[in-house]
C-alpha cells in the first residue's frame, strides 16, 4: 500500500498511509496527514487516486508544492519522489513498509495491516460516531448539516457534499407533505471544509431528479461513459465522473437527496459507501424533520402569542359574546369605588376578575388583600378580619391588625362571601356602610379607606329565601354583579385558554411537551369541564409531568368520547335553551326578575318556574346552568 514518510527536523520519521481515494495533508488535525510545522495551510494539498495513478494537487493557493525540487500545482506521483510542503520534506513510496499504519496517521504499531476496505469500514464507523456526537451539542440546523457533509466527505473522498430539500416538500405544520416541488441547496460543503460560493452547476439535475423520482440511491463510477446519464447535459457540461446520490425521506415521502461528487477521479466510489451515504441520509432526514416540526411549533407558538394579545383582557383570556360583556362591564366599573359581586361556578377564575377590578382602579398602588370566608374557622374569622387586642382571647398574646386594616387605601377581596356565618354578616354590614371597624376585644374605632369585591358560587338570592344570608348585606355587596360563563358556555375560548396554559406551564415544570394533537384539541373541545378553569389547569399540569412525547395526547389529559353531551330529544333541547338563556338574562339583570321578565316578555311566574328548575338539576350531559352549585 503507498504511503508518504514525513521526515521532522527532531524525531523519528513518520509514516502515513494512503488508504483512501482521497487523502488531505494539511496543518489542520481533521486531515488524513496532519503536520504541524511553518509553511503548510490548514489544507494544503490531497493526494487522487484515480483507479490507476496517484495524483498529488493544491487545495489551497497559497500552499506551495514541490516535487523533486521542482514547483507544482499538480503531479503525479511515482514512487521515490520527494515532496516539499512549507518546511515539510515528504517521500512517496509505492510500496508499504512493514510494521506502518493502515490509515493515514502517523504510527509506531507492529500489528499486522489492515486491507484497504476494512480501513475504510473501520474510518466510516468511527466518523459516524463522531458526528453522532455532535448531534448532542450542536443546536443550529446549518452547523449540523455542515458536520455531516464533512464527515460524509472525508470518508468517502468526494470533493463536494450537498443535502438539496424540495420547497414544496415540507407544509407549514413542519410535516412532510408528501408532494415536492423544485430542487433548492440547503447545504454546501467541499473537500476544504468551506461552502460552495457559487452552486450554479454544481450538481447533475438528470442524477438528482431520478434519485428524488424513484427514491433509491445511485452511484455512478464515470457519468460521462455511463449507459443512463451520459447523454445528460448537465453532466456533459460538467463532465462529471464520480458520483453518489442518496434520497432523504420523511414519513414514508422523498423530501430531499444528499448529493456528493468527484469530477476528477472516476470509479472512486464503491457500494460500501453508497451504503453509508444512505446512513447518513437517513441521519440528515431526522435532523431536518425535527428542526422542521421545531420550527412549526416556535411559529405556533408566536402566532399563539400574537393572537392572545388580542384575546387578553389583562390576565384573563376570552373572546366569547359573554366574556365581552364581563370585560365590557369591568372596564366601566373598574375606576369608579363601588361594591362589586362576582358570582359563577367554581374555577372560573372570579379571583382574576377581582385583580384587574384591582389593577385598573383608582387604587391599583394599594394593596390587594384576599380572605377566603370559606377557609378560616368560625371562631377566628372576626378576627382575621378586623383584628383583635392583646388578651381578647386565649391565645391572643398581642394586638394584630385585621384583613381591613392591612387592605386601607387599596381593595379587599371577599371569597366565597357565602360562606359567612350569619352573627358576622352583621359586622360586615356595618364596616361596609361606615367605613370603621372595630378589633376583638377593644371599643375603639378604626377608619378605613376600603374597596370591597365580593365573591361566590352560590346562588345568594335562594340564600336569602333559606335564611343563609342576609338581604341587606346581598344588596350593599350587588351594586354591580359580574357574572362569570362556565367554561362549557365559552365556546373555542377553552382551546386558547389550554394553549395558553401549556405554554406557562411547560416552561415552569420544564417539560419537553410543545402542543396537543388534533384529537387531544377536539376532546378539550367537548369536554363538559364541572371544575371549569381549575380543572382543566390541574389536568395539563398532571399531564405535563407524566408525558413523555412532544404532543399531549387524549390518553395523557385522561379525556375521551365521554366528555361529549350528549344528544338530547329536539322538545327537551328546545326547554335546555330557554332554561340556560332565561338564567343569563337574569344574571345580566344582576337578579331583578321583574325586569327579566320584562325583557323576555312573559308573565314573572315563569322566571320563577325555571328558578324552581334549578333546584333540581338535569342530569350530567345535559349541560349546565351559569349558576348552578360548586362540585
Amino acid at each position: 500500500m503507498p504511503i508518504l514518510k514525513w521526515f521532522p527536523p527532531q524525531g523519528s520519521p513518520r509514516t502515513y498511509v494512503l488508504y483512501k481515494p482521497v487523502s488531505t495533508i494539511g496543518r489542520a488535525l481533521g486531515n488524513d496527514v496532519a503536520i504541524a510545522t511553518q509553511g503548510i495551510a490548514e489544507t494544503h494539498a490531497q493526494v487522487l487516486f484515480d483507479g490507476r495513478d496517484f495524483n498529488l494537487e493544491e487545495i489551497e493557493k497559497s500552499g506551495e508544492i514541490l516535487i523533486n525540487g521542482k514547483k507544482k500545482r499538480r503531479a503525479r506521483l511515482v514512487h521515490g519522489d520527494r515532496v516539499t510542503l512549507g518546511d515539510a520534506e515528504l517521500q512517496f513510496s509505492i510500496f508499504d513498509e512493514p510494521g506502518a499504519a493502515s490509515r493515514a496517521t502517523p504510527s509506531s504499531s507492529t500489528s499486522s495491516p489492515q486491507t484497504p476496505e476494512g480501513s475504510i469500514q473501520l474510518a466510516a464507523v468511527r466518523k459516524l460516531h463522531e458526528f453522532s456526537e455532535k448531534l448532542m451539542t450542536l443546536k443550529n440546523l446549518d452547523e449540523l448539516l455542515e458536520a455531516m457533509l464533512e464527515a460524509v466527505i472525508d470518508v468517502t473522498g468526494a470533493e463536494k457534499g450537498l443535502v438539496l430539500l424540495l420547497e414544496e416538500a415540507y407544509g407549514s405544520d413542519g410535516s412532510a407533505s408528501g408532494h415536492g416541488g423544485k430542487p433548492v441547496i440547503r447545504a454546501s460543503r467541499q473537500v476544504n471544509r468551506e461552502a460552495i460560493t457559487d452552486t450554479t452547476g454544481a450538481i447533475s439535475d438528470s442524477i438528482v431528479r431520478r434519485v428524488l423520482d424513484s427514491g433509491r440511491p445511485v452511484i455512478v463510477s464515470d457519468a460521462l461513459s455511463d449507459d443512463v446519464f451520459r447523454t445528460s447535459e448537465s453532466v456533459v457540461a460538467l463532465r462529471l465522473s464520480s458520483v453518489m446520490c442518496a434520497p432523504l425521506v420523511s414519513q414514508g415521502h422523498v423530501t430531499g437527496a444528499l448529493y456528493v461528487g468527484n469530477d476528477r477521479v472516476k470509479g472512486l466510489f464503491q457500494k460500501s459507501q453508497l451504503d453509508l451515504l444512505s446512513i447518513f441520509a437517513g441521519q440528515a432526514s431526522l435532523i431536518l424533520q425535527n428542526a422542521m416540526l421545531l420550527s412549526a411549533l416556535r411559529a405556533d407558538k408566536e402566532k399563539l402569542a400574537a393572537e392572545l394579545k388580542d384575546k387578553r383582557f389583562g390576565e384573563i383570556i376570552g373572546v366569547c359574546p359573554s366574556m365581552m360583556e364581563v370585560f365590557r362591564k369591568l372596564q366601566k366599573v373598574a375606576t369608579t369605588d363601588i361594591s362589586v359581586l362576582i358570582t359563577g361556578e367554581t374555577g372560573t377564575g372570579k379571583e382574576l376578575i377581582a385583580r384587574e377590578l384591582h389593577r385598573r382602579s383608582n387604587r391599583a398602588q394599594g394593596p390587594f388583600i384576599v380572605i377566603n370566608c370559606g377557609a378560616i374557622p368560625e371562631n377566628l374569622i372576626e378576627s382575621e378580619l378586623f383584628g383583635h387586642v392583646k388578651g381578647a382571647f386565649t391565645g391572643a398574646i398581642a394586638s394584630r391588625p385585621g384583613k381591613f386594616q392591612a387592605a386601607d387605601k387599596g381593595t379587599l377581596f371577599l371569597d366565597e362571601i357565602g360562606e359567612l356565618p350569619l352573627n358576622l354578616q352583621v359586622k360586615l354590614l356595618r364596616a361596609l356602610q361606615e367605613r370603621v371597624v372595630f378589633r376583638v376585644g377593644d371599643s375603639k374605632p378604626e377608619k378605613v379607606d376600603i374597596r370591597v369585591v365580593a365573591a361566590t358560587n352560590r346562588i345568594l338570592e335562594e340564600e336569602i329565601k333559606a335564611g343563609r344570608f342576609r338581604e341587606d348585606l346581598y344588596y350593599r355587596l350587588n351594586v354591580v354583579n359580574i357574572w362569570l360563563p362556565p367554561l362549557r358556555d365559552r365556546g373555542d375560548d377553552v382551546l386558547i385558554i389550554a394553549k395558553a396554559l401549556l405554554s406557562k406551564y411547560a416552561e415552569e415544570l420544564h417539560s419537553s411537551v410543545q402542543g396537543f394533537t388534533p384529537q387531544a384539541l377536539a376532546a378539550i373541545r367537548k369536554h363538559n369541564w364541572p371544575g371549569n378553569i381549575r380543572q382543566l389547569e390541574n389536568r395539563l399540569k398532571k399531564a405535563l409531568v407524566l408525558c413523555d412525547k412532544t404532543l399531549l395526547g387524549i390518553e395523557d389529559l385522561e379525556l375521551d368520547q365521554a366528555g361529549e353531551s350528549s344528544i338530547l330529544p329536539l322538545e327537551k333541547a328546545k326547554e335546555e335553551f330557554q332554561r340556560k338563556y332565561v338564567l343569563e338574562v337574569l344574571e345580566r339583570n344582576n337578579g331583578n326578575r321583574t325586569q327579566t321578565a320584562r325583557d323576555l316578555g312573559v308573565d314573572p311566574r315563569t322566571i320563577f318556574r325555571y328558578l324552581e328548575r334549578e333546584q333540581n338539576p338535569m342530569p350530567s350531559g345535559a349541560g349546565g346552568s351559569p349558576s348552578s352549585k360548586p362540585e
